[in-house]
């Protein structure tokens, strides 16, 4: 199996209060099926609001800013039994008296909990967003860390069995 060395794509999304957002991340010129050219994402780093964005939530209440990376366009948020699901994570906010008293970051799915990451042979993959009461950031950004490889027989193997 032909390894590169890794490299990083990057990514980012708005956000809103309302409704389930998504775009897509272009893998054409890392993936090639005919050429048996596939991408391996090794591992997902998020970052939840633009720089100078302070997550918030109203008083006494709280937020959620979910994300998902999906090898398949959605038009909600999906669960692990998904199969085209890559990775999901979100931000919980809470707030007492105008002042955040709590702030979790969770990883649901992600390649780097797997032990070879996770094997990619579309072109596009996409990344979505979605709040919960109030949008308690307002972007979600992803770098991901990737290799690309020659698809083995027994790769193409677990490809198949395993998503796409």
């Amino acid at each position: 199996m032909a390894k590169t060395d890794s490299f990083f794509i990057r990514a980012k999304i708005a956000t809103n209060a309302v409704n389930f957002e998504q775009t897509s991340i272009d893998l054409g010129s890392y993936v090639d099926a005919l050429g048996k050219s596939v991408l391996r994402i090794h591992g997902v780093s998020v970052q939840y609001g633009s720089p100078t964005h302070l997550p918030a939530c109203g008083n006494n209440d709280s937020a959620m800013t979910a994300y998902q990376l999906t090898t398949q366009s959605q038009t909600a948020m999906v669960d692990a039994t998904d199969r085209s699901q890559i990775s999901s994570g979100r931000l919980v906010v809470g707030a007492a008296a105008q002042n955040i008293t709590s702030l979790s970051d969770m990883a649901d799915l992600s390649p780097e909990m797997f032990r070879n990451g996770y094997l990619v042979a579309v072109e596009q993959i996409y990344l979505g967003t979605d709040s919960v009461n109030v949008n308690a950031v307002d972007q979600v950004s992803v770098v991901l860390e990737c290799t690309v490889e020659t698809l083995s027989q027994s790769a193409a193997m677990a490809l198949a069995l395993s998503q796409q």
